[in-house]
């Protein structure tokens, strides 16, 4: 089997964000990402200068950790990045499935994985011009394909400005068929440095007030929670 470039694994601890939010979670977060938005928050699993920090482990070695992690009591196993979706996680999937675990995984859907119809829920994150990236609605619609046979598959924003928010109604009208959650972006990525509470609160507040005054009823909008609890410290 090929190994895995991994840039950690860690919890249990709660899903902070998105369709899972507050559910008890072991995190495996790859290493490696075809984007480069400008407000990454996790660079150390994204950039190639980190790629010093990545594991390489057999699939068995991170199932192996993701058990001991848990004690060995199921519980939903989200995987990240980086974008996961640039290495082959189905035999990790199938180890856990056969021990009873559930599986979330997290994309940009910028590359279609066969292993995306074995997840109990796939989230699609197409990245908005706040990001510097440009979305390739092809390959976002082939990961859309490559999800028909997961539990579920939902689409989830980040929104930064006005121009997020409108870009946002625009893509979300493309798949009127999949759960909505958009999220307030939140600037401040150093680890090192303390998030405001209040300004947390308040591009939540932002965002709820626009979808209401707008009437669009369509998407929930969440908070990123673990933000809110630990700031951007990594791990939790």
């Amino acid at each position: 089997m090929t190994r895995l470039r991994i840039a950690e694994i860690f919890g249990p601890t709660i899903q902070g964000e998105g369709a899972l939010i507050g559910e008890p979670t072991v995190f495996i977060r790859a290493g490696g990402c075809d984007y480069r938005c400008s407000w990454c928050d996790s660079m150390h699993a994204v950039d190639s200068a980190f790629r010093d920090t990545w594991a390489p482990m057999e699939p068995a070695q991170v199932w192996e950790q993701v058990r001991d992690l848990s004690g060995g009591v199921p519980l939903t196993v989200s995987i990240s990045g980086g974008n996961p979706a640039i290495q082959d996680f189905a035999p990790v999937i199938a180890m856990g499935k056969a021990e009873g675990y559930r599986f979330a995984c997290e994309t940009q859907g910028s590359v279609a994985r066969p292993w995306f119809a074995d997840l109990d829920m796939l989230v699609l994150s197409p990245k908005p011009p706040s990001s510097d990236q440009v979305v390739d609605w092809d390959a976002f619609e082939a990961c859309v394909q490559a999800g028909r046979g997961a539990g579920q598959t939902v689409i989830k924003i980040v929104i930064f400005d006005d121009r997020d928010y409108q870009w946002a109604q625009d893509a979300a009208a493309r798949h009127p068929e999949l759960p909505l959650y958009l999220q307030p972006g939140n600037p401040e990525v150093d680890p090192d440095v303390p998030v405001a509470a209040q300004d947390v609160a308040d591009r939540l507040l932002w965002l709820v007030e626009k979808v209401t005054a707008d009437r669009w009823f369509r998407p929930r909008v969440l908070p990123q929670l673990h933000v809110m609890l630990w700031g951007n410290l990594r791990g939790v």
